[in-house]
């Protein structure tokens, strides 16, 4: 008899579509997954509740709560990888739902297997985020005015404007906060942060730099908080302080 059994990744689908619904979860169960669906916010709060969820395809346009407003509650009580699905791709979408804690933003209509592809990814360095953050200090860490609170993984703006971090975003920002004034190359922070070497043309961790200077209000063309390091990679130009 096996044993040690690998369990399959598990997906929960919420989107009021029963047919994208249908579809995805029967794309997935075929790709190995184990599929849950849900059609808004209520029945997703009970698949969570008894159910070990590895990754959850939220749809942005959903009835009572819709996707943000879910993605926020989700942020602020779990710390489940999330792609988040809608028929709206415009910049301004993509970019709020990254700032409420989504990992990924796919637009409809999409490939079922580019959404394969990015869950893949997400569920693998979601697994591979270092033990050293999670067994770090726990507290408030304060820099020109912002707050990051380590227990929620949220930032909160010296105008006191609460921002929701997703997974690959915090501890890229906990990187660099741990170490100040210091430059951390591009591989030092995919091995500390994704748990990977580096591959030719993954611009991972200049993607979560680029979403972190949006949400601190750091001018991209020339950037005063998070420095870009020619041949180097990124320093955080700021005094850090620690309160428990």
């Amino acid at each position: 008899m096996a044993t040690g059994t690998k369990r399959a990744d598990q997906v929960l689908i919420v989107d009021d579509d029963v047919e994208i619904r249908q579809l995805l979860s029967a794309y997935l169960v075929n790709a190995g997954y184990q599929a849950h669906a849900a059609s808004g916010g209520d029945e997703m709060w009970q698949v969570l509740a008894s159910t070990p969820i590895d990754m959850i395809i939220l749809d942005l346009m959903l009835p009572g709560d819709d996707g943000l407003e879910l993605c926020r509650q989700l942020r602020a009580r779990r710390n489940i990888p999330v792609i988040m699905l809608t028929a709206r791709g415009t910049l301004v979408d993509r970019i709020v739902g990254l700032e409420v804690g989504a990992d990924d933003y796919l637009p409809k209509p999409f490939d079922p297997r580019e959404l394969l592809a990015r869950i893949k990814v997400i569920i693998r360095r979601a697994r591979s985020f270092p033990e050293k953050h999670e067994a770090d200090r726990i507290g408030t860490l304060r820099f020109e005015g912002w707050q990051l609170d380590t227990r929620a993984r949220q930032m909160r703006s010296p105008q006191g404007v609460t921002l929701s971090l997703g997974s690959s975003d915090y501890l890229v920002l906990r990187a660099l906060l741990d170490h100040p004034k210091r430059t951390l190359s591009r591989d030092f922070l995919l091995a500390a942060v994704y748990g990977k070497e580096s591959l030719p043309f993954d611009r991972s961790i200049d993607v979560c730099v680029s979403r972190l200077r949006q949400q601190l209000g750091d001018n991209p063309r020339l950037p005063a908080l998070i420095k870009t390091i020619r041949n180097g990679g990124y320093m955080l130009n700021a005094d850090v302080a620690y309160e428990e």
